[in-house]
């Protein structure tokens, strides 16, 4: 029997097809209201935020939350295209050592082309249905200079949006927010929650920092009336979401009997700790698993451990595992050698630093960890989590050594993983192969990187990376510097058993 196309009609045949398939039974479109418009409908969302509101649809929980989405760049083009086809019903396959599970989600009820039509876009977000506007945009949507901590007010885009001609035309999602906050403030409605849910440290305290200063710049009594009665939850997400591949269509269709343009593929495990800070109600998030909790205290308090257990340990595998040659996380993973690494690294010298939350097991969240890991269905590519990293290793690597340092603890293992990635910045790996260094800091990286070769000073010295707590400690300077002459002298793999007990 050839695959079904995805949509309203054919969505019974393929539910009692018997093939594993879960999907909406609820009620959508006009039964329901459009309670949260998110920006920025790619993989993640619709693995995460919109699987949440899926379950409390059907859970009947959420029928004034569902979802209208909206993609402001003229690439959404493709996801308004591939959603439009089939009545905005698509399907996560979830992928795991036991098998595959594909499920068919409905919270997303319509979806909105800004460039087609930025009106209608203003006009949704400022309607009385309207609860949350939910984002994720990636750090460079939100114009956030990460040396004042301030706006880019000076980007010719942000400049745009504050010419006061231009409200009803915006291009940032700051013009989008403000042009629809006003209208509210004007129309007497409370103002939407901002709900970030971008992969970054205070990302709700961020967002509204970065909305007030620009409703600042365009009107202070709209940024006041934001800074008196807007909320901007801070949140933690969790789930790993590689990009889809043709492949994963393919095999959507030959295993499910389901035609999808764009399915999305991910793990089992997903995770979500939202602050509970709403200005204009919220749905029931914690019937379907989502952790609320009171403040930004008890949310970074989470965020610490993933940030690092989770992100700290995908670096400890990207980079000396991109220098040793393999592909895929999974396949770093396979090496007894890697394996060990990394749990005791985990264990032994990231653990001690973490605080103790009520109720959760840092024992437990590590053996997960491995387990998503190992996990060789997700084909996690290395490349994938090596982007951007003079944006991760001081977040993720860099803390722990830090408090290493203050504490006197070991930190032996977590020097290797920033001198593997001081050496990866070079971008040629153990077998002089040459590979990509995705990230905006390249050029002044390998500049530093291929001035100091295994000295680590050069790299040390770029202050808006790295703080002098390093720079000037004689053991960490001592640590790393051995690490890197090992990994330049013998490569990766005859240097890891040098930091395995």
């Amino acid at each position: 029997m050839p695959p079904l196309k995805l949509n309203a009609r054919n969505l019974p045949q393929i539910l009692a097809a018997g093939r594993n398939i879960r999907g909406p039974t609820y009620r959508r479109n006009g039964a329901v209201k459009e309670g949260i418009v998110h920006i920025g409908v790619g993989g993640f969302h619709r693995a995460h935020l919109a699987v949440y509101m899926d379950k409390l649809l059907q859970q009947q929980k959420a029928n004034e939350y569902a979802i209208c989405g909206v993609g402001l760049t003229p690439f959404d083009s493709k996801m308004r295209d591939a959603l439009a086809s089939q009545d905005h019903l698509y399907t996560v396959i979830e992928r795991s050592g036991k098998g595959s599970l594909a499920h068919v989600v409905g919270s997303i009820n319509s979806y909105l082309f800004a460039p087609e039509n930025r009106e209608a876009v203003i006009a949704k977000m400022a309607h009385h249905d309207t609860k949350i506007v939910s984002l994720t945009i990636t750090e460079s949507g939100y114009y956030y200079n990460e040396n004042t901590h301030e706006l880019q007010a000076e980007h010719p885009d942000i400049q745009f949006d504050l010419n006061p001609a231009n409200e009803k035309s915006p291009r940032t999602t700051f013009g989008f927010l403000y042009a629809a906050l006003a209208r509210r403030r004007q129309q007497g409605l409370r103002p939407f929650t901002v709900l970030s849910c971008d992969n970054m440290q205070k990302n709700g305290s961020i967002t509204r920092h970065m909305l007030e200063s620009f409703a600042r710049l365009r009107n202070p009594q709209v940024a006041t009336w934001i800074a008196e009665q807007g909320a901007f939850p801070n949140s933690m997400v969790d789930r790993i979401t590689p990009q889809t591949a043709p492949a994963d269509i393919k095999t959507l269709a030959d295993d499910f009997g389901i035609e999808d343009a764009w399915p999305v593929v991910t793990e089992p495990f997903m995770d979500w700790v939202v602050e509970d800070h709403f200005s204009d109600g919220r749905p029931e998030f914690e019937s379907a698993g989502v952790k609320v909790v009171k403040n930004v205290h008890d949310v970074e308090q989470f965020e610490k451990h993933k940030l690092r257990l989770l992100n700290g340990s995908h670096s400890a595998i990207g980079y000396p595992g991109q220098l040793a040659g393999f592909k895929y996380v999974h396949e770093v993973l396979e090496n007894p050698l890697f394996r060990k690494f990394l749990v005791q690294m985990m264990h032994e010298e990231v653990k001690p630093l973490l605080p103790m939350i009520p109720g959760v097991s840092i024992d437990e969240y590590c053996n997960t960890l491995i387990e998503r890991f190992e996990n060789p269905t997700i084909k996690d590519q290395l490349p994938r989590i090596c982007l951007n990293a003079s944006g991760k290793i001081p977040q993720f690597i860099m803390p722990s050594i830090a408090e290493a340092i203050w504490e006197t603890k070991p930190f032996k293992r977590l020097c290797f993983v920033a001198a593997a990635w001081f050496r990866y910045i070079n971008g040629i790996d153990d077998s002089g192969a040459k590979f990509e260094v995705d990230d905006p800091m390249r050029e002044e990286l390998q500049a530093k990187a291929r001035a100091g070769g295994s000295d680590p000073s050069p790299l040390l010295s770029i202050k808006t990376l790295f703080g002098d707590d390093l720079r000037g400690d004689k053991r960490f300077l001592q640590e790393i510097t051995k690490a890197m002459q090992a990994i330049e002298r013998d490569g990766i793999m005859k240097t890891l058993p040098k930091y395995i007990d």
